[in-house]
């Protein structure tokens, strides 16, 4: 009898850490949400960074050199795209060009309306969108963090101070503060930087952005770790720390960190495409990355002028805004898969 129960126990044992490793391995797998983020999110990266050399590389422009995305030819303005045939008039013009040996904008998504390459202008807008959007999620994800752990740590009054200005802050409007910080650092850099050139003003305005969003973006996730701060407190391992004399430091960086991994990764890559979102939203409102810089923001702004009745340019407006909705897509899938992996109370089914 003796020799049976524990030959049922050791098969026992040998089950729960079967299934404890096949559990880990379908954890590990990423599903078919996770791979279809993870490889458009890769071509879009691919496309927009490792074109910047072409995108943003100088061209001669009759005597000057600006960069790809920036130069113009007005004679060639509003050509078509490749998958459209060239009228007449168009074909004359760009024979014209040749001849005069001005700059001629590639056709694989036509010109604008100031004769720029549009290819050139989506892969660098692309580019500047992303660096914002996770600049603005990296501010939003490390200023929470911080500020939600020290509420969650403190505890007593002190979590219920730094909280109740979390309340206040939630109830202002973001965006109308976003606005507002944009348009009071233009307003500094028109009165007081008349001669910074135009290069660094762009720089500023772009910093700017990204801080605001940053800065407004931090309140969710300054609440849902000091909610996971407060939750791991109360667990017997943290009871244990505190029992041996674990300094509050190490009771963080070794114990409580580690373990908010899982809610900081989830969140940020959900914050990423709200942070895009917004620096696109403002873009196109005429705040955010303003011209010639491209965006996908204010191309989609650009190309909202050129649908109309009598001859429609519809790919202007389209290009910016399918190239948007990839990204968010993209970033969301993985978003999901992402707390998939991590929540174990959303764990996947074993077959």
């Amino acid at each position: 009898m003796q020799v049976a129960t524990a030959s049922n126990s050791e098969q026992i044992r040998q089950g729960v850490a079967s299934a404890a490793l096949s559990r880990a391995r379908a954890r590990a797998r990423l599903g078919l949400a996770g791979w279809i983020g993870v490889s458009v999110l890769s071509v879009i990266l691919l496309a927009c960074v490792a074109t910047l050399p072409w995108s943003a590389g100088s061209v001669e422009t009759g005597t000057t050199r600006l960069a790809r995305y920036e130069a113009s030819n007005l004679t060639l303005n509003l050509l078509p795209p490749l998958w459209q045939q060239l009228s007449e008039e168009d074909a004359q013009r760009i024979a014209r060009a040749v001849e005069a040996g001005q700059y001629v904008p590639s056709r694989v998504l036509g010109t604008d309306r100031l004769g720029r390459d549009v290819l050139a202008r989506l892969l660098a807008g692309g580019a500047i969108s992303l660096l914002v959007g996770l600049s603005a999620a990296t501010i939003a994800v490390v200023v929470g963090t911080t500020y939600g752990s020290i509420a969650g740590a403190a505890g007593g009054r002190v979590d219920a101070a730094l909280m109740r200005l979390v309340d206040i802050l939630f109830g202002l409007p973001s965006i109308l503060l976003v606005v507002l910080l944009a348009v009071a650092v233009d307003g500094v850099l028109e009165r007081r930087g008349a001669d910074l050139p135009a290069l660094a003003r762009q720089a500023i305005n772009i910093a700017t952005l990204l801080v605001a969003i940053g800065g407004v973006s931090w309140l969710t996730m300054a609440r849902v770790i000091r909610g996971q701060v407060l939750s791991l407190r109360a667990k017997p391992f943290m009871e244990a720390c505190r029992a041996i004399g674990v300094g509050p430091r190490r009771q963080f960086v070794s114990h409580l960190l580690p373990n908010l991994v899982g809610p900081i990764a989830v969140y940020a890559a959900l914050a990423v495409p709200a942070a895009i979102l917004s620096e696109s939203f403002l873009s196109f409102l005429g705040i955010g990355v303003r011209e010639p810089v491209p965006s996908w923001g204010n191309m989609a702004a650009d190309g909202l002028g050129e649908l109309n009745t009598v001859e429609s340019r519809w790919w202007l407006l389209a290009a910016p805004c399918v190239a948007i909705a990839l990204t968010l897509m993209a970033l969301n899938f993985l978003g999901d898969e992402l707390r998939e992996r991590f929540d174990p109370m959303r764990g996947r089914k074993v077959a």
